[in-house]
């Protein structure tokens, strides 16, 4: 493929979350409680059940390392394994470099369809970048990382719940992941679950696992 091309999909690969940030502004805050209104206990019950969901295949498969290569697991399956078809994000995380994943993974905010058919989301299909590896760590070590400014993007406990709202308004990823397409195994509860989750783990100051 042609290094211009290539260059311009990195380019809007590495845009899109910067813009994500800018119209995410304020769209979480009706979520937030008042910091401290929540006890450290309560705090990391509610962990445990963010852990449950940012751990599931549906969340993880796509927050791999600089290698690129996503996670899969297949419908009818529980258990992950590299994607199939020899599929590679690249540096690009969107796999300009070889077989680019709007090939298969279309932009659409129609229902998903039973599987097979791929999933697909209402906004381009791309790895998450490279910072937010998720996929093999252990819960503690995404906890620590979803409240570390320099590894979330620069996002407090409010523009966290600002992330997930926007990211529900393009019917993103996140939601997504809740209705995956018939015959694919879903994340515990319910999306709106996992907002009141994040709102009262950041009112309770983020504890995580030690």
């Amino acid at each position: 493929m042609d290094r211009t091309l290539i260059a311009a999909a990195l380019a809007a690969s590495i845009m899109a979350p910067l813009t994500a940030m800018v119209y995410a502004e304020g769209e979480g805050s009706r979520d937030a409680l008042a910091p401290g209104s929540v006890s450290r206990v309560a705090g990391m019950e509610a962990w445990k059940r963010i852990e449950a969901v940012v751990t599931h295949p549906r969340c993880a498969n796509c927050h791999v390392n600089a290698g690129g290569i996503p996670i899969w697991t297949p419908a009818g399956e529980t258990k992950s394994r590299v994607h199939g078809m020899n599929i590679h994000g690249g540096a690009s995380r969107i796999g300009a470099e070889a077989i680019p994943c709007s090939t298969c993974h279309m932009t659409s905010t129609l229902p998903n369809d039973p599987a097979p058919a791929p999933p697909r989301a209402g906004i381009p299909w791309q790895l998450a970048p490279v910072e937010f590896l998720w996929y093999g760590q252990s819960g503690a070590e995404i906890c620590k990382q979803l409240r570390d400014r320099a590894r979330n993007g620069g996002r407090d406990a409010v523009a966290l719940l600002d992330h997930l709202r926007h990211d529900a308004s393009l019917s993103g990823f996140i939601p997504r992941g809740w209705e995956p397409g018939e015959g694919r195994s879903t994340p515990p509860g319910t999306f709106e679950d996992h907002v009141r989750d994040m709102a009262e783990w950041g009112a309770a100051g983020q504890p995580c696992p030690e």
